[in-house]
Parts: C-alpha cells; structure tokens; sequence
C-alpha cells in the first residue's frame, strides 16, 4: 500500500521499493548458502532504526564470517560509478583479455586527469583539474562533448538514467545530459566537491568540504535533506539496502538513513579518512590517513579487525579496497599495494611500486589493475595471496591517481598528463 517515491531499486540481488508508508524489501532468488547469509540483510531493511547514534565497542578477536560472500559486482556493460557498484567493491563481471593492446589514446596537452573515469551509454567522461569534462566515444576514443567549467573537476563523475553527474571544486554540482553534455539543473555547496556520487532510486548523494552530505531528487535537483557531519566528507558514499556509510576527516564512520538522513550508528576511525569504504554484506573495509585499517560490521557498530602498521607514521591509506573471498587488497602512500586476510586482517602481502599508491585497485576475476603515482598501470594475480605474482605492467608516462574503468573486454584510465588510455584486444594478429 501506498505511493511510489522513487524507482525500485535492486541492491544485492534484492528488490526494495519506497513508499509514502513504508519501505519494502523483496529478496531475490539465491542459493541456501547465500540466504542463510544474507538473512540479516532483510532483518535490518525492515526493521527500525535506531533512533540515535550507539556506542561501539571494539571485538579484536572476532573475525568476518568464513561463510561464502557475495560481492556486489558491476554490470559487463557498463561502469557508471566511481567503484563500478553501489556499495563501493570495485569488481566487474566483465572479462578482459590477459595481455591488453592500446586501442586508442586520447591526449589534451593543457588539462590533467586525477579524477576517474566512469563508462554510461557507451560514453567515456572523465573531469580535469583544469575544468574540463570530456565525454569520449568508448570504441574510438573521439571527443562527443565537452564541458567547461570554471572551476576544475577533482570528483569523479557517475552516470545515472541518461545524465552524468559531477561536481566541481567550487562545491557547484552538475545535472548534465548524457547525449549532449547540457546542463539539467545544478546546485550550489559551500565547499569543494572533490568526491563521487551515488544513488538511491531516484535521489542522487554526494558529501561537500562544506561537512554535508546532500541527497537530492536526481530529476529536479530539489533537496530531499542534508546531514551534517563535524568535518569534510571526501569519499564517495556506498549504498547497501536503505543506509548509506560515510567515512570522514571527523574520524568516523557513520551510518545513516536513506529514508530520513538520520545517523543511526557511529564508529570511531581512530583518525581523519576520505576513502571510500568498499562494503560486503555486514562488513565495511576502510582505511585512515593515520595508517590504521578496519573491517566494521556495519549493522552493530563493532570493530571486526583492525590493522595498524608497527611503526607509527609509516604508513598512510587514501585508496579504497578490492575484495576477493580471502583477500583485502588496497594501496598505500608507502609505494605498496597491501594485501589483509578478509577474516582477520591479519598482513598476506605486498607488492611494492616506485611512488605512492592513491588510486584503488580494480578486480576482474583473479586479476588486479591498479595505477601508481609512479606512472604505472600494474596486473597483478589476486590468487596469489602474496600479491608477488606481477602479470604485467604498463608505463603510461604520468602519474595515475584514479581508478581504471572497466567494460566488456577493455580497460580506460586517465593519467595526470592529460591522457585518456583504453586498452582491449583488437583482435589482429601480433606483429
């Protein structure tokens, strides 16, 4: 019963619906194994939240659940998000071939890439730091439209129903159609806007160094409310069933309500962060500037695991994490991409590049790509838990501070040269 708010939307797997009365949550088909699993999913989405924040405890000597996981994984087609999914895992169902081949480079000689590019409709867009939003065609590379700012673009863009959204570090947001690159709507922050959006049926969120996070209609731009944190929000807010999770230079991981944008749970980070939470099931991976890494259960607020590096200082994280079924994978501004045991975060490995280590890792089946400040796009064999199995790399001449994107058989990243890469196979024999 009731009206229809916004358009259903289908969160791991399941259906939920948002009515003026109520918020419904449908479970998708799955396996015993996979039911039994995500049985507290459904319990949360339909029952009360808390009506404030509780304390948390630490539990060092839990671990996460040794049952089978199923990760939010994006569609082959498409990479319409800053991490591919909604709740942040950076994982594609898409496959690539094992040796990529340069399919087409696209260079602009006074602009610089430090944001990533997000795939929709075909359409390839990505900002710069000097105010340009290019939307590049996916199989050749050719400039479709082009938006200029006067501000630039830090924040990835993310493509929702046929707009990109975007915003710039003037803290004005963008509505643009994704056909022509017109503006929609926009709507004006008091702060840069340096992190990505994500959606929830039809209202678009997005966090400000103005200490708000924002959800607005995605059709209108009208607010539907705004939470205000005690310092900037700098990462991109995952969504999993009805809440949202921001991780904050306030230290804390804070959970909030999609239907109200009450704070229903805090978590203290030990430290300031602005990376994104890669989420899976009840669990949430995030690191802090400070060095420290967790694994929180989301839902009661308890600190699973927690990683800190023995010498204070040593280490700091700005990437978000990859998750395989063993494994947490995510780079660190000591030149190494980290590999934690997923149950107890206990070290497995490291690969160690030549710079620091700011863009996240993306997976695709047992495979890794991730850049480096060092100018190198890396594959790396995620089977191998010591992360010493380099499959290759690539010297792609700037520094790369973004996360690749990928589709179906190809790979696009942006370097802070000004170059716009895509790698696949052009199927042509080897000369």
């Amino acid at each position: 019963p009731g009206r229809i708010l916004a358009t259903p939307a289908i969160v791991e797997g399941d259906l939920i619906v948002r009515t003026d009365e109520a918020l419904y949550l449908f479970p998708g088909e799955r396996s015993q194994s996979e039911t039994t699993t995500n049985e507290a999913t459904q319990e949360t989405a339909e029952s009360p939240t808390h009506p404030h924040p509780k304390p948390v405890a630490t539990r060092p000597e839990q671990t996460v659940s040794a049952e089978p996981t199923r990760f939010d994984a994006a569609e082959p087609s498409a990479w319409p998000l800053y991490r591919g999914t909604p709740s942040c895992t950076g994982i594609s169902q898409a496959s690539l071939p094992e040796r990529l081949e340069t399919l087409w480079v696209h260079s602009e000689e006074k602009e610089s890439f430090s944001a990533s590019p997000v795939i929709g409709e075909g359409t390839v867009v990505v900002g710069s730091v000097m105010g340009a939003l290019l939307a590049l065609d996916l199989d050749t590379g050719e400039v479709k439209w082009r938006f200029d700012s006067e501000a630039g673009f830090t924040a990835s863009a993310a493509y929702h129903d046929g707009a990109f959204y975007v915003g710039d570090v003037d803290g004005v947001f963008y509505c643009l159609d994704a056909e022509d690159g017109a503006i929609r709507w926009k709507f004006e922050t008091e702060a840069e806007i340096d992190n990505s959006p994500n959606f929830f049926g039809d209202e678009v969120l997005f966090g400000s160094q103005d200490f708000y996070l924002y959800c607005l209609d995605a059709r209108t731009g009208a607010k539907r409310w705004a939470f205000e944190n005690e310092d900037q929000i700098r990462c991109c807010p995952p969504v999993v069933a009805q809440f949202t999770l921001i991780a904050g230079c306030d230290g804390a991981l804070h959970v909030l309500d999609l239907l109200t944008g009450e704070e229903v749970r805090k978590v203290d980070l030990e430290g300031p962060t602005g990376c994104t939470p890669a989420v899976a099931g009840n669990i949430a991976y995030v690191g802090t500037e400070d060095g420290l890494f967790f694994a929180v259960d989301w839902r009661d607020g308890s600190v699973v695991w927690r990683f800190e590096a023995e010498k204070a200082g040593s280490l700091s994280f700005r990437s978000s994490a990859v998750l395989t079924d063993e494994l947490v994978i995510v780079g660190a501004r000591d030149k190494s991409v980290r590999a934690f045991d997923r149950r107890t975060g206990k070290p497995r490995g490291q690969f160690m590049t030549r710079r620091y280590v700011d863009g996240s890792p993306v997976r695709v089946g047992n495979r890794v790509y991730i850049g480096s400040m060092d100018g190198r796009l890396y594959c790396l064999d995620a089977g191998d838990a010591s992360l010493q199995t380099l499959v290759w790399e690539k010297d792609l001449g700037g520094a790369i501070s973004g996360t690749p994107a990928v589709v179906d058989g190809r790979l696009v990243v942006a370097t802070e040269e000004g170059d716009i890469y895509c790698f696949g196979t052009s199927g042509k024999p080897p000369e």
